[in-house]
């Protein structure tokens, strides 16, 4: 069985920090250094070479975030039917498929920066999904789950003390079950 633990989601950043990294990145790895000197064979391999890495750069970052987000129609039904109900399941699927369609539009730079800011909305939007579903609950679905609830003050603490060894404090007041 698989076990869901979204709680590993790496954090999807915004077009401006995903642009800002991988920029400083390619910057870092890369010489910057042209001397008039060069024969423009040597320039453009260098532009060349400078572009390919960014774009690998992208590429795999893309892809990650793409990874990392499970797929509605392959994820155990339980989970399906809860992230259908917090998120909308159509809006959901869009945002991971502009980013999919984002990973084969990277090419030059200028575009790279230009594409990144269109779909910025869909990147914050999964960042929302990815907080809100590292507090979903981890199921086990070889043990036995069993959800009690009801409405405040109905018993079920005392229930819940009754039937195992555990000391729920219950109050006369609603909301204060730890």
């Amino acid at each position: 069985m698989v076990q869901y633990n979204f709680k590993k989601i790496t954090v999807v950043p915004n077009g401006k920090d995903l642009i800002d990294t991988i920029l400083s990145r390619t910057r870092r790895q890369m010489p910057t250094v042209v001397h008039k000197g060069y024969a423009i064979s040597r320039l453009r391999q260098f532009y060349m070479r400078k572009g390919k890495y960014t774009r690998q750069n992208f590429h795999e970052k893309l892809s990650t975030i793409i990874d990392e987000f499970p797929r509605l129609d392959g994820i155990q039904p339980f989970y399906g039917d809860l992230l259908h109900v917090l998120y909308n399941k159509d809006r959901y699927k869009l945002a991971l498929g502009q980013i999919n369609t984002v990973k084969s539009l990277v090419s030059a730079l200028g575009r790279l920066c230009t594409v990144f800011k269109r779909i910025g909305p869909s990147l914050a939007y999964l960042e929302q999904i990815r907080q809100h579903m590292a507090r979903l609950p981890s199921i086990d679905r070889n043990t036995w789950t069993i959800l009690i609830c009801g409405y405040p003050n109905v018993g079920k603490s005392s229930f819940i003390n009754k039937i195992t060894r555990a000391d729920v404090d219950a109050q006369p007041y609603a909301f204060t079950t730890k």
